[in-house]
């Protein structure tokens, strides 16, 4: 089935619920405006619709191939890629000193959803490469930048994360690669990288590698990490590609999902003389360089769960449209419905809409609190970059866990057609499993919401977080309308139950109970994340109802708050009460690998 790229949720999202509004007035975006906005998005509607969605199935069946270490990707995406760098896609959010549009990263992050929308395995590739962008911006020497950023922007040259060792995966102190220095004042690497998403490909010319690796006089642990660009060419004085550096693809993982995408394990300094790298940033100093790539990338991965969740949600509507089967309440006894019309679809396919909705608040917040966090009022910049870094692992993780519910969902809907992969369902939701894990898995986001974000400014940012949400679920409960049902007095209930989680976790901490604290923390983002995402929701019908907009959004934002987000109560319990029953299980169940029974 044909997409239908959701461009008018989106940017309704964007202006009313996200903040739009205020990150253009800002002053960081010259002459933009809002009109500006929604045509670059439906012209990326347009992308995702016409030259993604043609190629992404075909990409699944057809996978990447590898031969003597180069890899083809599937038929038909050297072309889009071309078109995609002639359209100037790869630049939206890139500073124009070096060739790019310089767009709020609200809006990259929208065209992103899109991409992701259109095919989750082509937008990869170019997601990683604006990530790496952001990392060599604020941390790369001047002579890297200038010898590097332009290609990227322009999309003729792609980048990869190179992090992960069979050692050493989410635990990045357990990292071997070396690095020894050269007498030019450049680095010889060595080692081996695993998992690393389009490692080698033939989209384009060249590939730059950011590479984790560690200086011979390295301390232990993550504080003895340095992070080095590596290129698969040599760059010449004068911008031309030389000859191949010591990088070399050894294998290329067979996956579950994103065929279309290739997972590559490179091997630096295999014939002998070390691959030829330059240090980004301070030596030793790395995983900071290394988190400015990760953090924006985390954002984009929650944006790759919603597009897929908005993707299968759209084929899942389309078919409930197409397929009949049984009687649905009210229907002639002569009559066969379309599945849509019974209760039961209808609860999943709301279910889907509203899920993705509320996951697509959390992630444009997020995005928005980013751009005001660098070109918002200079006094509250550190405001707005806590509310970004509180909001990025509920950006992440939630959005993700969403992605895979909304794509089993999809399948529900399709019955057993789901389960067979000529109608595309099943797909969706085999390329959705990699977002929980990849770029920190949503197990580590959890914690890192808990033990991190939480502490932010001693607290306050938290605080601040769920006063910002009260409000707008108090204005909910005093409409007076009865399409409003019990929608803000149900959000102000979940509201309740996140401060109590959230109050009883800090003092855990407190306390240094750390092992009650994170038998709770996956609860808690989950619980974190309906209240954030219904309360967003409602704002979004708040607008409806002052405007006499679409009044959809009211009972999508009612839908959400009555049936969804009552989970909040149950979580709120397992955060604060579930610890023991947690741990008495564990020793008696776990901690005896020979024990099956």
């Amino acid at each position: 089935m044909a997409l239908r790229a959701p461009v008018a949720e989106i940017t309704f999202m964007l202006s009313h619920i996200a903040g739009l509004e205020a990150t253009l007035a800002s002053g960081g975006f010259g002459d933009l405006d809002v009109d500006s906005v929604e045509a670059i998005l439906a012209e990326a509607g347009r992308f995702a619709e016409g030259e993604l969605d043609p190629i992404n199935i075909a990409g699944d069946r057809a996978g990447c191939q590898m031969t003597s270490g180069n890899v083809t990707t599937p038929p038909g995406w050297k072309e889009a890629y071309r078109r995609w760098i002639e359209a100037g896609w790869n630049g939206v959010s890139a500073p124009a000193e070096w060739g790019g549009q310089g767009l709020p990263v609200m809006v990259q992050a929208a065209a992103q959803e899109l991409w992701h929308t259109g095919s989750a395995a082509f937008a990869a590739g170019p997601m990683l490469t604006a990530s790496a962008i952001e990392a060599l911006e604020a941390h790369a020497s001047a002579d890297l930048k200038e010898r590097y950023l332009p290609q990227l922007v322009a999309g003729t040259w792609m980048a990869t994360m190179n992090l992960t060792e069979p050692q050493a995966g989410s635990d990045l102190a357990g990292i071997r690669a070396r690095a020894e220095p050269a007498d030019d004042g450049s680095y010889r690497l060595f080692g081996q990288k695993i998992f690393i998403t389009y490692g080698e490909h033939d989209l384009t010319e060249n590939i730059i590698h950011l590479v984790l690796a560690r200086l011979p006089d390295a301390p232990a642990g993550t504080k003895g990490i340095s992070l080095f660009l590596a290129p698969k060419f040599l760059v010449n004085d004068d911008g031309s590609l030389g000859e191949r550096n010591d990088v070399v693809c050894a294998g290329m993982e067979h996956k579950l999902g994103l065929h279309g995408s290739p997972t590559c394990t490179m091997m630096y300094g295999e014939n002998g003389a070390g691959a030829i790298g330059w240090l980004v940033g301070e030596a030793h100093q790395g995983l900071a360089a290394m988190f400015t790539m990760m953090n924006i990338a985390r954002l984009t991965v929650g944006i790759q769960g919603i597009g897929i969740a908005a993707r299968a949600y759209d084929q899942a509507l389309a078919y409930a449209h197409e397929r009949r089967q049984g009687r649905a309440p009210g229907a002639s006894r002569d009559t066969t419905s379309l599945i849509v019309e019974h209760p039961d679809v209808q609860r999943d396919l709301l279910a889907m809409k509203s899920l993705t909705a509320a996951s697509r608040a959390i992630a444009y917040n997020c995005a928005h609190a980013i751009d005001m966090s660098r070109h918002g009022p200079t006094e509250a910049r550190d405001a707005w970059a806590d509310r970004a870094s509180l909001l990025t692992p509920v950006a992440k993780a939630f959005s993700t866990d969403v992605g895979i519910e909304v794509t089993s969902l999809g399948i529900q809907v399709h019955g057993g057609a789901g389960y067979i992969e000529e109608t595309g369902a099943a797909q969706h939701m085999r390329d959705a499993r990699i977002f929980a894990l990849y770029e920190g898995t949503n197990g580590i986001q959890a914690i890192d919401l808990v033990t991190r974000k939480l502490r932010l400014s001693g607290g306050s940012a938290v605080r601040r977080m769920i006063e910002d949400l009260g409000l707008i679920a108090s204005e909910a409960a005093a409409i007076n309308r009865a399409d409003f049902g019990q929608m803000g007095t149900r959000l102000l209930n979940a509201l309740q139950h996140l401060t109590t989680a959230t109050e009883f976790l800090e003092l855990a901490l407190a306390e240094d109970r750390r092992a009650i604290a994170l038998a709770g923390a996956t609860p808690y983002l989950r619980l974190f994340g309906l209240a954030t995402g219904g309360t967003l929701l409602a704002k979004g019908a708040l607008h409806a109802a002052a405007s006499n907009e679409d009044d959809s959004w009211i009972s999508l934002a009612r839908f959400f708050a009555e049936t969804m987000v009552e989970e909040t109560g149950a979580l709120a319990l397992t955060v604060t009460e579930g610890a023991d029953a947690l741990s008495a299980a564990a020793r008696q169940h776990l901690h005896h690998a020979g024990n099956r029974g």
